[in-house]
């Protein structure tokens, strides 16, 4: 089964389960589990880090056909915490699989370079930056970042994870209503930090600490660089997750699981 949901990642402590801390999948299985009588596994398109949001995740469990799908997100509003919900559940093929059949994850992240900062209603999820940002210099930087590369200088590794990922949008948009600047993100798949990361970067060379060419010349690197700052995580929102049709769902799974590797 198919679940849409969405978080204020806030009081969270990222998504995955973790002994004595409040995670999202945490909450999500335990109400699950307590709903439907049964324990409850979930798999998730992106497992979110500490205090980042979500608007468009995507997971998957094995339950019962007996279940009532139609009933359940009412079901589990009426259980879960007020800072998570489901907002659909649907009966999807046998070879659906949350993160390996997934095309690309689709992230924004909200940064305010106005003098008063953030607006006080969307605090908790826009950066208050305190020097003005050159939105087309971000641009030209994130362009040169496009396309597949190993981006191990913009990750925290994962032993035996690869970093290689094709970054295929990754564009600034300054809001003429109220001066936002929002950075639009998507790639097949993120290493852990990988977003965070490349805001960080972009935002050094929107300020003028960094040249337009830094951020693609870490790309040589063979290690994570100490000179990228992570962004914090309040600004960042999962928003999409994008899928194949259900005949394309298994040979999309198995591709995912292959290890990616560049010729240098």
């Amino acid at each position: 089964m198919r679940f849409d949901l969405g978080y204020d990642g806030t009081e969270f402590s990222g998504w995955a389960r973790q002994p004595s801390r409040r995670t999202v999948c945490g909450v999500l299985e335990d109400t699950l589990s307590m709903v439907l009588r049964e324990d409850v596994s979930l798999t998730v398109a992106g497992r979110t880090d500490a205090g980042v949001h979500a608007s468009g995740q995507v997971a998957h469990a094995d339950l019962p056909s007996s279940v009532d799908v139609g009933a359940l997100p009412k079901r589990l509003a009426r259980a879960l915490p007020s800072d998570v919900r489901v907002f659909a559940a649907r009966v999807v093929p046998a070879a659906f699989d949350a993160r390996f059949s997934a095309l690309r994850r689709h992230y924004e992240y909200r940064v305010s370079d106005a003098d008063f900062g953030a607006h006080p209603l969307r605090r908790l999820d826009t950066l208050a930056w305190p020097r003005p940002l050159d939105v087309s210099a971000m641009n030209v930087a994130a362009a040169l970042l496009l396309g597949e590369h190993d981006f191990c200088a913009f990750c925290k590794r994962r032993e035996g994870a690869t970093t290689i990922r094709e970054l295929q949008r990754l564009e600034l948009v300054r809001s003429e209503v109220d001066g936002v600047i929002t950075a639009f993100v998507s790639a097949d798949a993120f290493c852990h930090s990988m977003v965070r990361s490349l805001i960080g970067a972009l935002l050094a060379v929107g300020e003028g600490r960094k040249a337009v060419e830094w951020p693609s010349s870490l790309l040589s690197l063979s290690g994570r660089a100490s000179g990228v700052t992570v962004a914090p995580a309040h600004g960042l929102c999962l928003v999409r997750v994008d899928f194949p049709g259900d005949s394309e769902l298994a040979a999309r799974a198995e591709a995912t699981r292959r290890v990616r590797t560049l010729e240098r």
